[in-house]
């Protein structure tokens, strides 16, 4: 994790903003050393957890922490989430807003709240052209919502309406332009249903992929949740995020490396290959392979699709112009975040170009 480049995307996030409240996305930075930096240096204690026991650790580690869910919780989570609680002490209830897709999920929460004799927080998933889920018709929103307010141990939290799919549309014809518009005045329509006043009420939208977009938009949402945007793995190599940095990357070492390229009952193929392709006129054997990652450094390597992917030493071709050797390191950047940083144990921190600590993520069983 190169933790110069994450406090640069954290500083443009923070500038992006435009006085609008952060909340960072914990899934996509799973570790608590990790958040609490980007606590830190963005000023945000509001996080967005996915997971049930991600969110117990971050309550334990974090007392202070605002808490939402970026996914509705089947009510076991939520159960086992109130009995640790109780068990270990740590009150974090009233600091978390559940996440509400339909009424069925609003019954449930609310017998929840009534076996437990605890007041719950409820924050409402509304559909504003994702169609993931969520409430698409803000009268049965209204119907809900006064539902809470006649129920004593329900809290309205709030909204959220993510729409990272008006990032991958084109900007040509203005179809990006239209279907952002088109998910302002959903959430719009949303909003109005809410009873008056509650300052504190949240209102969250957007994502790393359409955070910029809103710079301009007000009298909507007044939160942004933000979390890939701060490594920026592959798949958030998006034009709505050109000035953030590359952060994460996967580093393992060359194990083999030879001329040509041999492949196994098919030599005369593999020859034929490389005189077709000169990209495949060496091979190399890595440590490990199969990640959710993408060759980068050096430039100009690739699997091979004829040999396969593998977990245990993944196959990479290049031309004679990749001077790798044995015990060179091979660099990849992840697609994702959220997942590929759990497999690999403690994460090394680089500063100023050297590694300076390790950070433990969350469990992957979590």
């Amino acid at each position: 994790l190169d933790l110069d480049a994450m406090d640069r995307n954290i500083d443009r996030v923070r500038d992006d903003l435009a006085g609008r409240d952060y909340r960072i996305v914990a899934k996509s930075l799973p570790g608590e050393a990790l958040l609490s930096h980007v606590m830190a240096r963005s000023g945000s204690s509001r996080l967005m957890v996915f997971h049930g026991r991600f969110a117990e650790a971050i309550a334990r580690r974090h007392p202070r922490a605002d808490l939402l869910f970026g996914k509705p919780m089947p009510a076991a989570v939520a159960d086992a989430f109130l009995r640790a609680e109780h068990a270990e002490g740590f009150e974090a209830a009233k600091r978390v807003q559940w996440l509400i897709d339909s009424p069925e999920r609003f019954r449930q929460y609310r017998e929840l709240a009534d076996a437990h004799r605890v007041s719950l927080r409820l924050n409402f998933e509304i559909d504003v052209g994702l169609h993931r889920g969520g409430f698409r018709d803000p009268a049965e929103l209204a119907r809900l919502v006064r539902e809470i307010e006649r129920a004593p141990r329900l809290g309205l939290g709030g909204l959220m309406g993510y729409d990272p799919h008006v990032a991958k549309l084109p900007e040509a014809f203005g179809l990006r332009a239209r279907e952002f518009e088109r998910v302002v005045d959903r959430y719009r329509a949303f909003r109005s249903v809410l009873p008056p006043g509650a300052p504190e009420r949240v209102l969250n939208n957007a994502g790393s992929p359409t955070h910029r977009l809103r710079q301009d938009v007000d009298g909507v949402a007044g939160e942004v949740s933000v979390g890939s945007a701060l490594v920026k793995p592959t798949d958030f190599d998006l034009d709505t995020l050109p000035e953030h940095e590359p952060a994460l990357f996967i580093a393992t070492p060359v194990l083999k490396a030879s001329d040509g390229l041999v492949l196994p009952g098919l030599d005369g193929l593999g020859a034929l290959h490389g005189l077709w392709d000169r990209n495949r006129r060496r091979t190399f054997f890595v440590y490990g392979g199969y990640w959710q990652a993408r060759p980068v450094s050096p430039p100009g390597l690739d699997t091979n699709p004829v040999f396969g992917r593998s977990s245990n030493q993944e196959m990479l071709n290049g031309s004679q112009g990749v001077a790798l050797d044995v015990d060179d390191f091979v660099f990849y950047r992840p697609t994702q975040s959220e997942f590929v940083m759990l497999q690999f144990g403690d994460v090394a921190i680089v500063r100023g170009g050297e590694i300076v600590d390790f950070w433990t993520p969350f469990g992957a069983s979590a």
